[in-house]
């Protein structure tokens, strides 16, 4: 989801890059997902993103969320250019831990133009990085790995799916409003499997844990009619997935909705709008920007009411000094009644200021 508009919102930071959707490779219907190949980066599109999110144990048993993102975007400047210095791609990553002990997100960011070997995403299978922070595929295609070193933490996690993509919408064509060129193409990847190592506090400690992986890339970008989005991604305890996700509008309805649900080991089931229902319930409100967040949401989704409670309610990232973009990315669990059934990462945009001119 996350894609169009922080696509836009890096145009709008880099002014010289301000092109339109028809400079790229438009998003097309039946245009079949293949893996390896679409593990990697797809530079004819306009924006990309590799998204991890999960939660973590220590050895000493201390929970605590975690985020690494990397994004690629297209400036549409210098195709024409034949020196390798010419800006024609840029690499952004995020990376933050939820801690418990502070009670907020521990965040670090990173943006350079794509340059081998300084920083770049690869074609053909994932590796994205900047400078030593990296996430890499192995050539097995059987384990992730991700690197990130900042003044604040480390980390250092392999982290292992347990079978093939999930495709979301029709066969990883995923539409984003009732108009079918507002698309993407989108694939999930649950249940990873989590090791390794984090550096927090002056600590090095032991970690374990589950994860969740998306990848997603397009050439559109959020229309006028939406404000933001509600995303989550959610790894049940039963061995399934829910990714569900709705277009929000000014007034806070939904311009439209769509969920990917897999419970325990049958097949994946793709919801359409009416059958996806996000509903607010208590809000939080930043200290530092003012903004309001609803971190409680009832999910009506195929008959089934679901609950999702924040880890913390100080989950909200300022990239203000990147990409000029607030917005709150964290742990959540979900419920249905009063027993816990998924653990995962709920997303919301549009609650600080809405980019100028998007």
């Amino acid at each position: 989801m996350r894609a169009w508009w922080l696509a836009l919102v890096l145009m709008f930071c880099w002014p010289i890059a301000c092109v339109s959707a028809s400079d790229f490779a438009p998003v097309v219907e039946g245009r079949p997902l293949v893996f390896p190949a679409d593990t990697g980066a797809h530079p004819d599109f306009r924006t990309e993103w590799w998204y991890i999110t999960g939660w973590l144990t220590d050895e000493t048993g201390t929970e605590r969320g975690f985020q690494v993102t990397f994004f690629r975007v297209g400036t549409g400047i210098g195709a024409d250019n034949p020196s390798r210095f010419a800006p024609r791609q840029l690499i952004l990553a995020h990376a933050a831990i939820a801690d418990p002990a502070t009670g907020a997100l521990i965040h670090a960011e990173r943006v350079e133009r794509a340059l081998d070997p300084l920083a770049g995403a690869a074609v053909g299978r994932t590796r994205a990085w900047i400078g030593d922070w990296e996430l890499v595929l192995d050539e097995a295609g059987t384990q992730y790995r991700t690197r990130i070193r900042s003044d604040a933490f480390d980390l250092d996690l392999a982290l292992v799916p347990p079978g093939p993509p999930v495709l979301n919408g029709r066969e990883g064509f995923s539409q984003k409003t009732p108009n079918p060129s507002n698309a993407s193409y989108y694939y999930s990847r649950p249940q990873l499997a989590v090791g390794g190592r984090i550096r927090i506090e002056g600590a090095d400690l032991k970690v374990s844990g589950h994860a969740w992986l998306d990848h997603e890339w397009s050439s559109e970008i959020m229309p006028a009619e939406a404000r933001g989005w509600d995303w989550m991604g959610i790894n049940l305890h039963d061995g399934g997935s829910l990714m569900a996700f709705r277009m929000r509008r000014d007034d806070g309805s939904a311009l439209w909705a769509a969920a990917t649900l897999r419970e325990g080991t049958e097949p994946a089931q793709i919801l359409a709008p009416e059958q996806v229902r996000l509903l607010p319930r208590r809000r939080w409100q930043s200290p530092r920007t003012g903004a309001e967040y609803p971190v409680e949401w009832t999910l009506e989704i195929d008959g089934r009411t679901l609950r999702l409670e924040p880890f913390i309610d100080d989950q909200e990232l300022d990239g203000r000094r990147s990409t000029g973009i607030v917005y709150w990315e964290g742990a959540v669990r979900v419920y249905e009644g009063e027993q816990e059934i998924g653990r995962g990462y709920l997303e919301m945009t549009g609650y600080a200021d809405r980019p100028d001119n998007l």
